[in-house]
């Protein structure tokens, strides 16, 4: 299976502030990887750097040199284009043919339940429904890795649970997914594994029941904090 994704001593600095520091970590295909912590503890840098948006200043990404990937951001970008046509850009920029692309695009959108929004300016949806038109751009790519920073965070309850849905989906497809959260609840129905952050460090790397049910050592008195509530 391909999917899989590693970091050897990779470190991040922009100017004097490190935002990664010393990262090792291996990422398996089809795993379900939360990253968690308080804000500012690297989570999204990290994201940026498995995705290559962002170089490491020290250290090495190596991958699967044949797999997709997809990254799915807090507040999707939505150009001013319809639903429809924002979708279709990713296969068409892959070499589709404009009428495939669209055809490739309505079949996302209906994956996701935007079918009946398809024509509609994408700046026009609502949050729940941005979101998962972003998860329908990603879908229409077809990645093995798929990546999500903190993509429930703005949204309601009920939108929240469509989206967790549609990331259960991408898991049972056998897409690897590694995401930022704050909410534990969701990291506990969806994460097999959860990578515990504080001041671009791993402090925890643990399987989930683990990480959860404790002890963490002292190592991660941190994280048993953050569980708790006291640190966010």
């Amino acid at each position: 299976m391909s999917g899989w994704v590693q970091l050897k001593d990779v470190a991040l600095r922009f100017g004097p502030v490190a935002a990664l520091q010393g990262i090792n970590l291996r990422i398996a295909a089809g795993e379900r990887v939360a990253l968690i912590g308080a804000n500012g503890s690297g989570k999204s840098s990290l994201l940026r750097v498995l995705h290559g948006l962002l170089r490491p200043s020290n250290g090495s990404v190596l991958r699967d040199g044949a797999m997709r990937q997809a990254m799915v951001f807090q507040r999707p970008y939505a150009l001013r284009a319809s639903a429809l046509a924002n979708v279709a850009l990713g296969p068409w920029l892959r070499g589709a043919r404009w009428g495939p692309a669209k055809e490739q695009a309505l079949g996302a959108l209906s994956r996701v339940g935007l079918a009946p929004v398809a024509l509609r300016n994408a700046r026009t949806l609502s949050g729940g429904q941005l979101q998962r038109m972003a998860l329908a751009r990603a879908w229409v790519l077809e990645p093995q890795v798929l990546l999500l920073d903190e993509p429930t965070a703005s949204l309601d309850p009920h939108a929240k649970r469509e989206v967790e849905g549609l990331m259960a989906d991408f898991a049972d497809g056998g897409t690897t997914l590694v995401f930022a959260s704050h909410n534990l609840g969701q990291v506990k129905r969806l994460a097999t594994r959860v990578v515990y952050m504080e001041q671009g460090l791993v402090l925890a790397d643990l399987p989930v029941q683990a990480f959860f049910n404790g002890p963490l050592g002292d190592t991660s008195r941190e994280a048993e904090l953050f569980v708790k509530g006291e640190l966010g």
